[in-house]
Protein backbone atom coordinates (compact mmCIF):
# COMPACT_ATOMS: atom_id res chain seq x y z
CA UNK A 1 0.00 0.00 0.00
CA UNK A 2 2.83 2.81 0.89
CA UNK A 3 4.50 1.23 -2.64
CA UNK A 4 1.44 2.08 -4.20
CA UNK A 5 1.10 5.68 -2.63
CA UNK A 6 4.48 6.42 -3.39
CA UNK A 7 4.19 5.37 -6.82
CA UNK A 8 0.82 8.05 -6.88
CA UNK A 9 2.44 10.71 -5.52
CA UNK A 10 5.59 10.59 -7.65
CA UNK A 11 3.22 10.23 -10.69
CA UNK A 12 1.58 12.85 -9.72
CA UNK A 13 4.90 15.30 -9.38
CA UNK A 14 5.66 14.29 -12.68
CA UNK A 15 2.43 15.37 -14.12
CA UNK A 16 2.77 18.58 -12.28
CA UNK A 17 6.91 18.53 -13.77
CA UNK A 18 5.78 17.70 -17.31
CA UNK A 19 3.02 20.76 -17.05
CA UNK A 20 5.12 23.36 -15.72
CA UNK A 21 7.63 22.68 -18.80
CA UNK A 22 4.79 22.73 -21.42
CA UNK A 23 3.89 26.04 -19.94
CA UNK A 24 7.49 27.24 -19.91
CA UNK A 25 7.85 26.29 -23.53
CA UNK A 26 4.88 27.91 -24.63
CA UNK A 27 5.28 30.79 -23.18
CA UNK A 28 8.75 31.29 -24.52
CA UNK A 29 7.13 31.21 -28.07
CA UNK A 30 4.17 33.52 -27.04
CA UNK A 31 2.30 34.57 -29.10
CA UNK A 32 2.61 32.17 -31.64
CA UNK A 33 -1.32 32.47 -32.74
CA UNK A 34 -3.59 35.87 -32.65
CA UNK A 35 -4.56 37.20 -29.39
CA UNK A 36 -8.33 38.38 -28.51
CA UNK A 37 -8.93 41.67 -26.31
CA UNK A 38 -12.12 41.11 -24.73
CA UNK A 39 -13.90 44.32 -24.56
CA UNK A 40 -17.21 43.70 -22.20
CA UNK A 41 -19.22 46.43 -24.05
CA UNK A 42 -20.56 47.62 -27.63
CA UNK A 43 -18.10 49.43 -29.65
CA UNK A 44 -17.67 53.31 -29.36
CA UNK A 45 -17.50 54.07 -26.09
CA UNK A 46 -14.53 55.24 -24.30
CA UNK A 47 -13.84 51.09 -22.94
CA UNK A 48 -13.34 50.29 -26.75
CA UNK A 49 -11.09 53.37 -28.23
CA UNK A 50 -8.53 52.50 -25.32
CA UNK A 51 -8.75 48.61 -26.46
CA UNK A 52 -8.25 49.50 -30.15
CA UNK A 53 -5.72 52.03 -30.09
CA UNK A 54 -3.47 49.51 -27.43
CA UNK A 55 -4.57 46.46 -29.74
CA UNK A 56 -2.61 48.05 -33.07
CA UNK A 57 0.35 48.98 -30.98
CA UNK A 58 0.19 45.55 -29.78
CA UNK A 59 -0.12 44.03 -32.94
CA UNK A 60 2.69 45.90 -34.00
CA UNK A 61 5.00 45.04 -31.44
CA UNK A 62 4.38 41.46 -30.34
CA UNK A 63 4.27 39.97 -34.73
CA UNK A 64 0.53 38.61 -34.15
CA UNK A 65 -2.99 39.82 -34.45
CA UNK A 66 -4.60 41.02 -31.27
CA UNK A 67 -7.94 41.41 -31.84
CA UNK A 68 -10.59 43.33 -30.24
CA UNK A 69 -14.05 41.58 -29.24
CA UNK A 70 -17.05 43.51 -27.81
CA UNK A 71 -19.29 41.37 -25.65
CA UNK A 72 -21.89 43.66 -23.74
CA UNK A 73 -24.41 42.68 -21.64
CA UNK A 74 -25.63 42.57 -18.26
CA UNK A 75 -23.19 46.35 -17.39
CA UNK A 76 -20.10 44.39 -18.22
CA UNK A 77 -20.14 41.05 -16.43
CA UNK A 78 -21.02 38.78 -19.78
CA UNK A 79 -17.53 39.55 -21.28
CA UNK A 80 -15.62 40.04 -17.79
CA UNK A 81 -16.90 36.50 -17.16
CA UNK A 82 -16.11 35.21 -20.50
CA UNK A 83 -12.73 36.26 -19.83
CA UNK A 84 -12.37 34.85 -16.35
CA UNK A 85 -13.35 31.35 -17.62
CA UNK A 86 -10.92 31.31 -20.47
CA UNK A 87 -7.83 28.94 -20.59
CA UNK A 88 -5.11 30.06 -19.50
CA UNK A 89 -2.54 30.70 -21.57
CA UNK A 90 -2.78 34.30 -22.79
CA UNK A 91 -4.86 33.95 -25.89
CA UNK A 92 -7.99 35.51 -24.48
CA UNK A 93 -7.09 38.83 -22.74
CA UNK A 94 -9.78 41.40 -20.95
CA UNK A 95 -9.40 45.37 -21.52
CA UNK A 96 -12.14 46.98 -19.03
CA UNK A 97 -12.90 50.24 -16.85
CA UNK A 98 -13.62 50.65 -13.31
CA UNK A 99 -16.81 48.80 -14.00
CA UNK A 100 -15.24 45.62 -13.07
CA UNK A 101 -14.84 47.00 -9.67
CA UNK A 102 -18.45 48.46 -9.56
CA UNK A 103 -19.85 45.03 -10.61
CA UNK A 104 -17.83 43.34 -7.68
CA UNK A 105 -20.29 44.68 -5.55
CA UNK A 106 -23.19 46.02 -7.29
CA UNK A 107 -24.06 42.21 -8.60
CA UNK A 108 -25.23 40.09 -5.57
CA UNK A 109 -24.09 36.87 -7.36
CA UNK A 110 -21.29 37.00 -10.20
CA UNK A 111 -20.27 34.27 -11.83
CA UNK A 112 -17.15 34.63 -11.22
CA UNK A 113 -14.74 35.91 -8.47
CA UNK A 114 -13.25 39.26 -9.40
CA UNK A 115 -10.40 39.26 -7.34
CA UNK A 116 -9.80 35.35 -7.31
CA UNK A 117 -10.58 34.83 -11.56
CA UNK A 118 -9.08 37.88 -13.03
CA UNK A 119 -4.65 38.21 -13.16
CA UNK A 120 -4.05 41.83 -13.28
CA UNK A 121 -1.19 42.82 -16.12
CA UNK A 122 -1.52 46.73 -15.70
CA UNK A 123 -3.72 49.78 -15.60
CA UNK A 124 -4.10 51.52 -19.38
CA UNK A 125 -5.23 54.86 -18.95
CA UNK A 126 -7.52 57.27 -16.84
CA UNK A 127 -9.14 60.57 -18.02
CA UNK A 128 -11.04 62.39 -15.54
CA UNK A 129 -14.86 62.95 -15.38
CA UNK A 130 -16.45 66.11 -16.61
CA UNK A 131 -19.45 68.32 -14.61
CA UNK A 132 -21.50 69.57 -17.61
CA UNK A 133 -24.56 70.96 -17.75
CA UNK A 134 -26.98 72.68 -20.12
CA UNK A 135 -26.26 76.01 -21.48
CA UNK A 136 -30.40 76.78 -20.38
CA UNK A 137 -29.53 76.29 -16.74
CA UNK A 138 -28.54 79.33 -15.03
CA UNK A 139 -25.09 78.27 -13.61
CA UNK A 140 -21.81 79.18 -14.16
CA UNK A 141 -19.59 77.17 -11.71
CA UNK A 142 -20.03 74.22 -9.55
CA UNK A 143 -21.10 76.53 -6.31
CA UNK A 144 -23.57 78.26 -8.63
CA UNK A 145 -25.07 74.46 -9.34
CA UNK A 146 -25.09 73.64 -5.46
CA UNK A 147 -26.51 75.98 -4.54
CA UNK A 148 -29.38 75.93 -7.27
CA UNK A 149 -29.90 72.37 -6.14
CA UNK A 150 -30.03 73.82 -2.56
CA UNK A 151 -32.86 75.89 -3.09
CA UNK A 152 -34.60 73.58 -5.23
CA UNK A 153 -34.40 69.80 -3.73
CA UNK A 154 -34.92 67.34 -6.11
CA UNK A 155 -36.15 69.53 -8.66
CA UNK A 156 -32.59 69.73 -10.56
CA UNK A 157 -32.13 66.48 -13.05
CA UNK A 158 -28.85 64.78 -13.85
CA UNK A 159 -28.47 62.36 -15.91
CA UNK A 160 -26.79 58.86 -16.27
CA UNK A 161 -25.77 55.69 -18.24
CA UNK A 162 -28.52 53.62 -15.67
CA UNK A 163 -28.78 52.65 -12.29
CA UNK A 164 -25.65 51.51 -11.20
CA UNK A 165 -23.73 52.50 -13.88
CA UNK A 166 -20.60 54.65 -13.27
CA UNK A 167 -21.96 57.96 -14.41
CA UNK A 168 -24.66 57.18 -11.73
CA UNK A 169 -22.55 56.20 -8.83
CA UNK A 170 -19.87 59.05 -9.79
CA UNK A 171 -22.70 61.49 -9.40
CA UNK A 172 -24.41 59.83 -5.75
CA UNK A 173 -20.70 60.30 -4.72
CA UNK A 174 -20.68 63.92 -5.72
CA UNK A 175 -24.20 64.39 -4.05
CA UNK A 176 -23.30 62.76 -1.15
CA UNK A 177 -20.06 64.87 -0.60
CA UNK A 178 -21.60 68.22 -1.31
CA UNK A 179 -25.20 67.34 0.83
CA UNK A 180 -27.53 68.09 -2.09
CA UNK A 181 -30.47 66.21 -3.37
CA UNK A 182 -31.17 65.82 -7.15
CA UNK A 183 -33.47 64.26 -9.56
CA UNK A 184 -32.12 61.33 -11.03
CA UNK A 185 -33.12 60.03 -14.38
CA UNK A 186 -31.10 57.15 -15.45
CA UNK A 187 -30.97 56.08 -19.44
CA UNK A 188 -29.92 52.79 -20.59
CA UNK A 189 -26.47 53.87 -21.64
CA UNK A 190 -24.29 56.84 -22.24
CA UNK A 191 -25.21 58.08 -25.76
CA UNK A 192 -29.00 58.59 -24.91
CA UNK A 193 -27.98 60.30 -22.06
CA UNK A 194 -25.67 62.51 -23.33
CA UNK A 195 -28.67 63.09 -26.31
CA UNK A 196 -31.19 64.04 -23.92
CA UNK A 197 -29.05 65.98 -21.84
CA UNK A 198 -28.34 68.28 -25.09
CA UNK A 199 -31.81 68.42 -25.97
CA UNK A 200 -32.29 70.12 -22.67
CA UNK A 201 -34.83 67.14 -20.99
CA UNK A 202 -32.47 66.64 -18.55
CA UNK A 203 -29.82 69.43 -16.91
CA UNK A 204 -26.78 68.08 -15.52
CA UNK A 205 -24.52 65.11 -16.19
CA UNK A 206 -21.01 63.39 -15.07
CA UNK A 207 -19.66 62.25 -17.99
CA UNK A 208 -16.23 60.81 -19.24
CA UNK A 209 -14.57 63.36 -21.24
CA UNK A 210 -14.45 60.91 -24.63
CA UNK A 211 -18.08 61.44 -24.33
CA UNK A 212 -18.80 65.00 -24.12
CA UNK A 213 -15.78 66.68 -25.36
CA UNK A 214 -17.25 67.60 -28.77
CA UNK A 215 -20.34 68.99 -26.94
CA UNK A 216 -18.71 71.24 -24.98
CA UNK A 217 -16.33 72.29 -27.78
CA UNK A 218 -19.04 72.90 -29.80
CA UNK A 219 -20.72 75.03 -27.30
CA UNK A 220 -23.81 73.05 -26.81
CA UNK A 221 -22.83 71.50 -22.77
CA UNK A 222 -21.23 74.18 -20.62
CA UNK A 223 -18.25 72.48 -18.80
CA UNK A 224 -18.24 73.38 -14.88
CA UNK A 225 -15.50 71.40 -13.67
CA UNK A 226 -13.24 68.53 -13.78
CA UNK A 227 -13.53 65.56 -11.14
CA UNK A 228 -9.49 64.57 -11.40
CA UNK A 229 -6.79 65.42 -8.25
CA UNK A 230 -5.43 68.47 -10.21
CA UNK A 231 -6.19 70.10 -13.61
CA UNK A 232 -6.54 68.41 -16.55
CA UNK A 233 -4.30 69.33 -19.50
CA UNK A 234 -7.27 69.72 -22.36
CA UNK A 235 -9.33 72.12 -19.68
CA UNK A 236 -5.90 74.10 -18.10
CA UNK A 237 -8.39 77.22 -17.20
CA UNK A 238 -11.24 74.64 -15.38
CA UNK A 239 -11.31 74.06 -11.79
CA UNK A 240 -11.36 70.67 -10.40
CA UNK A 241 -14.66 69.10 -8.48
CA UNK A 242 -12.07 69.87 -5.29
CA UNK A 243 -11.38 73.35 -5.56
CA UNK A 244 -15.01 74.17 -6.34
CA UNK A 245 -16.72 73.51 -3.36
CA UNK A 246 -16.53 69.64 -2.86
CA UNK A 247 -12.85 68.93 -0.86
CA UNK A 248 -12.04 65.48 -1.46
CA UNK A 249 -13.91 65.12 -4.34
CA UNK A 250 -12.11 62.76 -6.84
CA UNK A 251 -14.01 59.96 -9.40
CA UNK A 252 -11.63 59.32 -12.66
CA UNK A 253 -12.35 57.02 -14.94
CA UNK A 254 -9.76 54.27 -15.41
CA UNK A 255 -8.96 51.41 -18.10
CA UNK A 256 -7.04 47.90 -17.55
CA UNK A 257 -5.72 44.82 -18.40
CA UNK A 258 -6.28 41.76 -17.25
CA UNK A 259 -5.65 37.46 -18.08
CA UNK A 260 -7.36 34.81 -16.80
CA UNK A 261 -6.13 33.68 -13.33
CA UNK A 262 -3.30 30.85 -13.67
CA UNK A 263 -2.47 32.48 -16.85
CA UNK A 264 1.70 31.39 -16.58
CA UNK A 265 4.00 34.30 -14.63
CA UNK A 266 5.97 34.37 -18.09
CA UNK A 267 3.21 35.39 -20.15
CA UNK A 268 1.91 37.99 -17.71
CA UNK A 269 5.37 39.40 -17.57
CA UNK A 270 6.04 39.54 -21.06
CA UNK A 271 2.67 41.10 -21.64
CA UNK A 272 3.62 44.01 -18.97
CA UNK A 273 6.92 44.72 -20.07
CA UNK A 274 4.86 44.97 -24.33
CA UNK A 275 2.30 46.80 -23.14
CA UNK A 276 4.08 49.32 -20.40
CA UNK A 277 6.64 49.83 -23.56
CA UNK A 278 3.64 50.59 -26.12
CA UNK A 279 1.96 53.22 -23.10
CA UNK A 280 5.26 54.73 -22.39
CA UNK A 281 6.22 55.74 -25.90
CA UNK A 282 5.49 59.38 -27.01
CA UNK A 283 3.53 58.59 -29.80
CA UNK A 284 0.91 56.26 -27.67
CA UNK A 285 1.04 59.10 -24.86
CA UNK A 286 -0.34 61.77 -28.04
CA UNK A 287 -2.96 59.43 -29.28
CA UNK A 288 -5.02 58.85 -26.46
CA UNK A 289 -4.01 62.42 -24.94
CA UNK A 290 -6.15 63.62 -27.97
CA UNK A 291 -9.41 61.15 -26.46
CA UNK A 292 -8.64 62.98 -23.01
CA UNK A 293 -7.02 59.68 -21.81
CA UNK A 294 -3.59 59.61 -20.11
CA UNK A 295 -1.07 56.53 -20.49
CA UNK A 296 -1.07 55.27 -16.59
CA UNK A 297 1.00 52.06 -16.87
CA UNK A 298 1.01 50.11 -13.43
CA UNK A 299 2.57 47.11 -12.51
CA UNK A 300 0.50 43.82 -12.03
CA UNK A 301 1.05 43.93 -8.59
CA UNK A 302 0.08 48.09 -7.88
CA UNK A 303 -3.16 47.32 -10.51
CA UNK A 304 -4.54 44.31 -8.00
CA UNK A 305 -4.26 46.64 -5.09
CA UNK A 306 -5.71 49.57 -6.82
CA UNK A 307 -8.62 47.11 -7.77
CA UNK A 308 -9.08 45.96 -4.09
CA UNK A 309 -8.88 50.05 -2.58
CA UNK A 310 -11.74 50.73 -5.88
CA UNK A 311 -13.60 47.66 -5.01
CA UNK A 312 -13.79 49.08 -1.46
CA UNK A 313 -14.41 52.65 -1.91
CA UNK A 314 -17.72 51.84 -4.39
CA UNK A 315 -18.79 49.02 -2.17
CA UNK A 316 -19.59 52.27 0.33
CA UNK A 317 -21.01 54.02 -3.09
CA UNK A 318 -23.35 51.56 -4.28
CA UNK A 319 -24.60 50.84 -0.30
CA UNK A 320 -25.53 54.03 0.31
CA UNK A 321 -27.09 54.56 -2.97
CA UNK A 322 -29.15 51.72 -2.63
CA UNK A 323 -28.44 50.83 -6.32
CA UNK A 324 -29.31 47.31 -7.90
CA UNK A 325 -28.28 46.04 -11.16
CA UNK A 326 -31.16 46.52 -13.77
Amino acid sequence: MKSMRRCGAAAAITCALLSAACWAAEAQHYPSRPVRLVVPFAPGGANDIVARVVAQKMTEAMGQAVVVDNRGGAGGTIGTDLVAKAKPDGYTLLVASMGVAVNAVLYPKLPYDTLKDLAPVTMLAEQPNIVVVHPSLPVKTVRDLLALARARPGQVSYASGGIGSNTHLVTVLFLQMAKVDMLHIPYKGLGPAVTDLLGGQVQMIISNVATALPYVKAGRLRLLAVTSKKRFALFPDTPTVDESGVPGYESSGWYGLWAPSGTPPEIIGGLHKEVTKILSSPAMKEQLGSQGLEAIPTTPEAFGQQLRVEIQKWGRVVKASGAKPE
